[in-house]
């Protein structure tokens, strides 16, 4: 009976819009922090995350062009005795060279039986990589193995496939590519079949292997004798062993992704702390609006309660009803921008995947254990300002 009195009291003086006002701020601000703190867990781990295939210790040299330069491809090139250079220097334990094709290179790329590119490609060969990545190739394989970077398969997903409702690709899909090569050069023409065996980010290059391109070019190309334009080189930290004065003296530039990555997890971070703290004051000031009611409910009541309080019933009596309704509210609160979360994220991570067709699917549990500790600081927070309120105003009538 005592509760259904405290209720009808609370129903007769409640505000639909303020509750109203308060759902929808609360619910913009707690979607906004959930949804940047589940992105960045999404995200971040994507970006910074090994190649699978290559050390992290590779690095790509090769000449600088400066601004407006105009420079032959000879200057370009690495000579013998600028390649003995570099491989003698305390930083670099191995040096690589890129072999490129001097013929032809037709090739169709093919997914399940379907072509998806037909176009002349450059392929090329690392002679450092051939024991990681074609340790099994033999010259008289009738099949040849290929190396494909990660951005080919996030164009086809994300610019072929999805609008000629072909399947994505995974690289747990990796034996539904194939290539159709054709050789030509020399007055001669060949073709081969290609099988993708794996993919890299830390390469923009389609490798084969370093025993098929010298041959092929022998065949092809037997009067072409162009050297690298770019070099590998496997070093440690790169500050540490303070290789930028090395490279800077020489006219060389190292291509790190890892730097790269490292800038742009910054920028990310950055972004979402921003988007965080905005949706934290959202949050703040849907907090006090919702305090704001509750205070204004207690107020037009305060008499009734007094009364309540004089006959017998307890503070805590008289205040749950009101801390069930901002509880209730919360939790609410808490399971919409939940949905909301999921729904976006259904979006984004779709473009996640065709970008990065390794992106493993993290759950969501980060974001609902986050929004969990949210809901139980504030409706512990409302419940003791409510108490509270509720207490003082039987301790006034006690004193009258």
């Amino acid at each position: 009976m005592s509760k259904n009195l405290v209720w009808k009291l609370l129903r007769h003086h409640i505000s639909i819009p303020q509750f109203a006002g308060f759902v929808l701020a609360n619910l913009i601000g707690m979607t906004i922090v959930l949804l940047g703190f589940q992105f960045y867990r999404d995200v971040v781990p994507v970006l910074t995350a090994d190649d699978g295939l290559l050390q992290s210790d590779y690095v790509i040299v090769s000449k600088k062009v400066g601004t407006g330069q105009m420079l032959s491809q000879r200057s370009l090139n690495f000579s013998e005795s600028e390649i003995e250079e570099l491989a003698s220097q305390p930083f670099a334990s191995g040096v690589g060279r890129f072999t490129s094709a001097e013929f032809k290179v037709d090739a169709s790329m093919s997914i399940d039986g379907k072509q998806v590119l037909h176009s002349e490609l450059p392929i090329e060969s690392v002679d450092l990589l051939q024991r990681d990545l074609f340790a099994d190739y033999a010259e008289s394989d009738s099949i040849i193995p290929i190396v494909l970077p990660r951005s080919y398969i996030a164009m086809y997903n994300f610019g072929f496939a999805q609008g000629r409702s072909l399947p994505k690709v995974s690289e747990g899909l990796i034996g539904m590519i194939d290539f159709d090569l054709v050789l030509r050069g020399n007055g001669r023409q060949e073709s081969y079949k290609g099988k993708v065996v794996a993919f890299t980010s830390r390469l923009n290059s389609i490798l084969v292997p370093q025993p098929f391109m010298e041959s092929a070019n022998r065949r092809f190309a037997p009067d072409a004798t162009a050297a690298p334009t770019r070099l590998i080189m496997t070093t440690g930290d790169l500050a540490k062993e303070n290789v930028s004065q090395f490279m800077e003296d020489h006219g060389y530039e190292v291509e790190d992704d890892r730097l790269n990555t490292e800038k742009t997890t910054f920028f990310l971070r950055l972004m979402i702390s921003v988007v965080m703290a905005i949706g934290f004051v959202i949050s703040l000031l849907s907090f006090y609006i919702l305090m704001l009611s509750i205070y204004l409910l207690v107020e037009k009541n305060s008499e009734k309660m007094q009364n309540l309080l004089l006959i017998g019933y307890r503070p805590s009596e008289v205040a749950r009803p009101y801390q069930l309704l901002t509880v209730g509210l919360n939790v609410s609160v808490l399971a919409l921008a939940l949905l909301v979360v999921f729904l976006l994220r259904r979006y984004y991570m779709g473009m996640v995947q065709a970008l990065f067709p390794t992106a493993s699917q993290a759950t969501m549990l980060p974001a609902v254990g986050l929004g969990l500790l949210l809901l139980l600081l504030v409706s512990l927070l409302n419940m003791w300002v409510i108490r509270r309120k509720i207490v003082r105003i039987w301790h006034g009538k006690e004193r009258m």
